[in-house]
Protein backbone atom coordinates (compact mmCIF):
# COMPACT_ATOMS: atom_id res chain seq x y z
CA UNK A 1 0.00 0.00 0.00
CA UNK A 2 1.20 3.37 -1.09
CA UNK A 3 -1.53 5.81 -0.49
CA UNK A 4 0.16 8.47 1.44
CA UNK A 5 -4.23 9.51 1.83
CA UNK A 6 -4.80 6.78 3.52
CA UNK A 7 -1.65 6.99 5.81
CA UNK A 8 -2.96 10.83 6.50
CA UNK A 9 -6.02 9.37 7.81
CA UNK A 10 -4.14 7.49 10.51
CA UNK A 11 -1.87 10.18 11.37
CA UNK A 12 -4.97 12.10 11.83
CA UNK A 13 -6.07 9.72 14.32
CA UNK A 14 -2.67 9.73 16.63
CA UNK A 15 -2.09 11.45 19.77
CA UNK A 16 1.87 9.89 18.87
CA UNK A 17 3.20 9.94 15.51
CA UNK A 18 3.72 8.65 12.10
CA UNK A 19 6.40 8.91 10.38
CA UNK A 20 7.69 7.73 6.62
CA UNK A 21 10.79 8.62 6.06
CA UNK A 22 12.91 6.72 5.15
CA UNK A 23 16.06 7.14 6.87
CA UNK A 24 13.77 6.80 9.67
CA UNK A 25 12.09 3.75 8.85
CA UNK A 26 15.57 2.03 8.16
CA UNK A 27 16.73 2.71 12.26
CA UNK A 28 13.31 1.21 13.50
CA UNK A 29 13.26 -2.03 10.69
CA UNK A 30 15.80 -3.94 12.92
CA UNK A 31 16.54 -5.33 16.78
CA UNK A 32 19.36 -6.68 18.34
CA UNK A 33 19.33 -9.53 16.46
CA UNK A 34 21.35 -11.18 14.14
CA UNK A 35 18.56 -11.10 11.74
CA UNK A 36 18.32 -8.44 9.22
CA UNK A 37 15.25 -8.66 7.59
CA UNK A 38 14.89 -7.59 4.02
CA UNK A 39 11.25 -5.99 4.55
CA UNK A 40 10.70 -2.44 3.73
CA UNK A 41 8.10 -0.98 6.33
CA UNK A 42 5.01 1.57 5.16
CA UNK A 43 5.50 3.55 7.81
CA UNK A 44 6.17 3.39 11.66
CA UNK A 45 3.84 4.92 13.91
CA UNK A 46 5.15 6.03 17.43
CA UNK A 47 2.11 5.17 19.65
CA UNK A 48 1.85 7.17 22.93
CA UNK A 49 -1.04 5.56 24.05
CA UNK A 50 -3.65 2.86 23.72
CA UNK A 51 -5.77 4.90 21.72
CA UNK A 52 -2.81 4.56 19.25
CA UNK A 53 -2.24 1.15 19.35
CA UNK A 54 -6.55 0.64 18.72
CA UNK A 55 -6.34 3.43 16.05
CA UNK A 56 -2.43 1.66 14.22
CA UNK A 57 -4.54 -2.00 14.39
CA UNK A 58 -8.08 -1.02 13.16
CA UNK A 59 -6.05 0.57 10.46
CA UNK A 60 -3.86 -2.28 9.38
CA UNK A 61 -6.70 -4.72 10.00
CA UNK A 62 -8.88 -2.82 7.57
CA UNK A 63 -6.22 -2.17 4.53
CA UNK A 64 -4.54 -6.04 4.67
CA UNK A 65 -1.73 -4.62 6.52
CA UNK A 66 1.13 -6.45 8.70
CA UNK A 67 1.68 -4.77 11.60
CA UNK A 68 5.32 -5.31 13.97
CA UNK A 69 5.08 -4.26 17.44
CA UNK A 70 8.09 -3.03 18.86
CA UNK A 71 9.60 -2.12 22.54
CA UNK A 72 12.95 -0.98 23.32
CA UNK A 73 13.66 -2.86 20.27
CA UNK A 74 16.52 -5.15 22.14
CA UNK A 75 15.39 -8.22 21.43
CA UNK A 76 17.78 -10.90 19.84
CA UNK A 77 14.87 -13.58 18.18
CA UNK A 78 14.16 -10.83 15.49
CA UNK A 79 10.32 -10.47 16.56
CA UNK A 80 10.74 -6.71 16.06
CA UNK A 81 12.07 -6.23 12.64
CA UNK A 82 10.12 -5.26 9.65
CA UNK A 83 8.45 -7.06 7.49
CA UNK A 84 7.43 -5.51 3.84
CA UNK A 85 4.92 -3.41 3.66
CA UNK A 86 3.96 -3.64 6.91
CA UNK A 87 3.83 -0.41 9.88
CA UNK A 88 5.99 -0.59 12.91
CA UNK A 89 4.45 -0.44 15.95
CA UNK A 90 6.57 1.00 18.38
CA UNK A 91 5.47 1.16 22.20
CA UNK A 92 8.71 2.72 23.57
CA UNK A 93 7.08 5.97 24.50
CA UNK A 94 4.22 4.46 26.85
CA UNK A 95 6.69 3.64 29.18
CA UNK A 96 4.60 4.97 32.50
CA UNK A 97 4.06 3.28 35.39
CA UNK A 98 0.71 3.76 36.18
CA UNK A 99 0.10 2.64 39.66
CA UNK A 100 2.18 0.95 42.59
CA UNK A 101 -0.36 -0.87 44.67
CA UNK A 102 1.82 -1.23 48.02
CA UNK A 103 -0.91 -3.18 49.68
CA UNK A 104 -1.25 -6.13 46.96
CA UNK A 105 2.19 -5.81 45.90
CA UNK A 106 1.07 -5.05 42.09
CA UNK A 107 1.96 -2.58 39.82
CA UNK A 108 0.11 -1.46 36.42
CA UNK A 109 2.56 0.08 33.58
CA UNK A 110 2.37 0.84 30.38
CA UNK A 111 4.49 -2.14 28.02
CA UNK A 112 7.28 0.62 26.82
CA UNK A 113 8.41 0.87 30.62
CA UNK A 114 11.95 -0.57 30.86
CA UNK A 115 12.62 -2.99 32.83
CA UNK A 116 15.45 -1.45 35.25
CA UNK A 117 13.30 1.75 35.23
CA UNK A 118 10.38 -0.39 36.59
CA UNK A 119 12.84 -1.86 39.21
CA UNK A 120 14.22 1.58 40.47
CA UNK A 121 10.84 2.71 40.87
CA UNK A 122 9.76 -0.43 42.90
CA UNK A 123 12.94 -0.76 45.23
CA UNK A 124 11.62 2.88 46.41
CA UNK A 125 8.97 1.48 47.88
CA UNK A 126 10.52 -2.15 49.01
CA UNK A 127 8.98 -4.14 46.42
CA UNK A 128 10.82 -6.20 43.62
CA UNK A 129 10.22 -7.41 40.44
CA UNK A 130 12.40 -10.73 39.99
CA UNK A 131 12.67 -11.51 36.43
CA UNK A 132 16.46 -9.73 35.49
CA UNK A 133 17.13 -10.55 31.60
CA UNK A 134 20.71 -10.17 30.70
CA UNK A 135 19.59 -6.48 28.53
CA UNK A 136 17.25 -5.39 32.02
CA UNK A 137 19.24 -2.41 31.74
CA UNK A 138 17.37 -1.67 28.12
CA UNK A 139 14.45 -4.06 27.40
CA UNK A 140 11.13 -2.96 27.75
CA UNK A 141 8.58 -4.92 29.68
CA UNK A 142 6.02 -5.63 26.82
CA UNK A 143 9.21 -7.52 25.31
CA UNK A 144 9.61 -9.37 28.60
CA UNK A 145 6.42 -10.62 28.32
CA UNK A 146 6.66 -11.57 24.64
CA UNK A 147 9.19 -13.38 25.37
CA UNK A 148 8.62 -14.91 28.45
CA UNK A 149 12.37 -12.79 29.85
CA UNK A 150 13.91 -14.63 32.90
CA UNK A 151 17.72 -14.31 33.58
CA UNK A 152 19.82 -15.59 36.15
CA UNK A 153 16.78 -15.04 38.81
CA UNK A 154 14.48 -17.00 36.86
CA UNK A 155 16.08 -20.43 38.61
CA UNK A 156 14.79 -19.26 41.72
CA UNK A 157 11.66 -16.76 41.41
CA UNK A 158 10.36 -17.62 37.70
CA UNK A 159 10.19 -15.94 34.60
CA UNK A 160 8.07 -13.20 33.27
CA UNK A 161 4.79 -15.32 33.11
CA UNK A 162 4.70 -15.86 36.74
CA UNK A 163 4.62 -12.27 37.28
CA UNK A 164 1.88 -11.23 35.09
CA UNK A 165 -1.60 -11.17 37.20
CA UNK A 166 -3.49 -9.17 34.07
CA UNK A 167 -2.71 -7.46 31.10
CA UNK A 168 -5.04 -5.32 28.57
CA UNK A 169 -4.02 -5.91 24.94
CA UNK A 170 -4.99 -4.44 21.86
CA UNK A 171 -5.74 -7.27 19.49
CA UNK A 172 -5.10 -7.70 15.55
CA UNK A 173 -8.95 -5.50 14.42
CA UNK A 174 -8.17 -2.98 16.92
CA UNK A 175 -10.01 -4.54 20.05
CA UNK A 176 -8.96 -4.30 23.82
CA UNK A 177 -9.46 -6.85 25.66
CA UNK A 178 -8.30 -7.92 29.21
CA UNK A 179 -6.80 -11.08 30.21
Amino acid sequence: MSDSTSLSALADHLTGSLSTDPDILETFSTDESVYRADGRPLALVRAQSVDDVVATMRFAHEHGIPVVPQGARSGLSGGACAVDGGILLSVRNMDRILEIDEENKTVTVEPGIINKDLKDALKKKELAYPPDPGSYAMCSIGGNIATNAGGMCCVKYGVTREYVREITVGLADGTVTRL
